[in-house]
Order: C-alpha cells, then structure tokens, then sequence
C-alpha cells in the first residue's frame, strides 16, 4: 500500500481521532479510505443516474412483457 501525507486543520484532526476513538474505525487511514469509496460511489451513483435520464429520453418507449424479455435472453445468449 502507499502513503500519502494530508494536512488537516485541527479541528478536522481532532475529528478524524474522535471517529477513531469511538470505535468506528482502526485507524485513521482506514476513516479517510471510507471517505474516498463513499466519493466514488456517490460519483458513480451520479453517473448512473445521468445515464438513466439520458436513456428515458432517448426515444419512443417500448413495453417491456414477459415476450420481452424472453427474446431479449435469446440475444444475448445468442452473443456467447
């Protein structure tokens, strides 16, 4: 694993070491690496849906019936 070195105001310091103390993390790294994945999936989540949107606006709707979904499987089964 690398390091990295972070300068923190005292408050923020004092913080990190009160979520440390209080038993919710190890250690102080371990507080900022859960940070950093709760960052990127909210920017993921952020990215979904965007595209979500952009798909429903996309074009004329279609209905999704069990029909549907049968022939969508045998193409994609079809791709392997």
């Amino acid at each position: 694993m690398n390091t990295m070195n972070v300068s923190l105001p005292i408050k923020m310091k004092h913080y990190v070491e009160e979520q440390v103390k209080a038993g919710a993390y190890g250690t102080a790294s371990e507080y900022v690496r859960q940070l950093i994945r709760e960052d990127q999936e909210k920017k993921m989540r952020t990215n979904i849906d965007s595209l979500l949107l952009e798909a429903l606006e996309s074009g004329k709707p279609i209905d999704v019936t069990p029909e549907y979904w049968k022939r969508k499987r045998q193409q994609l089964l079809a791709i392997k």
